[in-house]
């Protein structure tokens, strides 16, 4: 494993930075006090800060030679709001907040990378290091992007890494194309004739509605798309009731849709609408339909080709061939960095974080970042910069 022996030597700082940042988790737009902890670091490397992307946002510049290339690597920051179970002593301070998806090693890694590279400076160009708020479900990068991101620090192209569950530990995996599906959410609200339970004629049952509208969304993917074009309709929400005996006015529904395809992303979102407006007609309830009323819609995160070349030839560089994954199959999670990758051309890689078990699997109580990635993946960034910039 090629691994620079400077970031070997950085691996126990990288631990205390990511465990640091597993103690005090912040979410989305929150995270004042991680943007201000990462902000010193990057400071103290020597490089040129800039605060308030996207409300909590820092990017940092690094510039070496004399070459007009520029290129982004981005990590995110957030936390979730999950009441973290894990007892050792770097858990969570901050009560329902936690890190469980490893944004605390991503941020550590790429803090490493800058470190190194503000050291040896041996590449020819610019990097910016992109440290995103808001990356669970608030689309914080496109914030980041309304904001001037790329307006600001204009990159040539811009690069993704996340840690992932059953690749083995240190391990890569990449390919061009879809990666990671989009998301949208959705909110259906029945309303019928409340009445008593015992006379459900004198009524009209919004319940009842609501219960056919669920079954019929599962008909959406195994009846009314292509076989070969994967999907998932999933309701995760049903709100409804405050009593025993007696029928609700209205009820609730929340749920979300995931695909690889711009074109099938508008399709199932044509065909909620439609069963939709047909069942509850059939029912005489009224519905309103809401498409992600909170946030925008994720996007495909697609990889583009010649990127993606430059990321394998990275990963590759640092572990060896046999060790990256270079037919993935994509996943049906989804990541605003999609919004950056429709802005430029870049590429998005999974790091292994080893088995899932509950230590290993992401949005969940027990989980905790791998600390024995941290130096294969720092050393993942600082290659792709020699890669992409070129050695100085």
């Amino acid at each position: 494993m090629s691994v620079a022996y400077e970031l070997t030597l950085l691996h126990a700082q990288m631990r205390e930075w990511r465990r640091h940042l597993h103690q005090f988790p912040e979410t989305a737009f929150e995270e004042t006090q991680t943007a201000h902890y990462i902000a010193g670091k990057l400071a103290d490397f020597g490089l040129d800060v800039h605060q308030g992307l996207a409300k909590t946002g820092v990017v940092a510049t690094l510039n070496a030679g004399n070459g007009g290339k520029k290129i982004a690597l981005r990590a995110d920051m957030d936390a979730l709001h999950i009441q973290e179970q894990n007892s050792f002593a770097y858990q969570s301070r901050h009560d329902g907040k936690m890190h469980a998806c490893g944004h605390d090693g991503h941020s550590a890694m790429l803090l490493g990378a800058a470190c190194y590279l503000s050291a040896h400076r041996n590449f020819n160009g610019t990097v910016f290091f992109v440290f995103q708020p808001a990356e669970e479900g608030r689309a914080g990068a496109k914030r980041m992007i309304d904001d001037g991101l790329f307006r600001q620090f204009p990159a040539d192209c811009v690069f993704g890494m996340h840690n992932y569950p059953d690749v083995p530990t240190g391990h890569f995996a990449i390919k061009a194309g879809a990666m990671m599906a989009s998301f949208d959410c959705f909110e259906i609200t029945l309303t019928g004739q409340a009445t008593h339970a015992a006379m459900p004629h004198k009524g009209n049952d919004a319940i009842v509605a609501a219960a056919h509208v669920v079954m019929a969304l599962q008909t959406i993917v195994s009846r009314m798309l292509d076989p070969a074009a994967p999907a998932v309709v999933s309701i995760t929400q049903i709100h409804a009731g405050e009593t025993w005996n007696a029928l609700p006015e209205s009820v609730v529904l929340r749920g979300t849709f995931r695909c690889f395809d711009s074109a099938l992303q508008t399709l199932i979102a044509d065909k909620i609408a439609q069963l939709v407006k047909a069942i509850c007609a059939g029912f005489n309830v009224g519905a309103e339909l809401k498409f992600n009323p909170e946030n925008p819609a994720y996007p495909v995160t697609f990889n583009a080709e010649a990127a993606t070349a430059l990321a394998l030839k990275a990963a590759v560089a640092v572990v060896g061939a046999a060790h990256v994954d270079r037919q993935p199959t994509p996943s049906m999670g989804s990541e605003d960095f999609a919004f950056m990758l429709q802005e430029k051309p870049g590429s998005y890689i999974w790091i292994g974080n080893g088995p899932s078990a509950n230590s290993c699997l992401l949005h969940n109580p027990h989980y905790d970042f791998n600390d024995d990635i941290l130096p294969v993946g720092a050393a993942y960034w600082v290659e792709l910069v020699q890669t992409v910039l070129g050695a100085d």
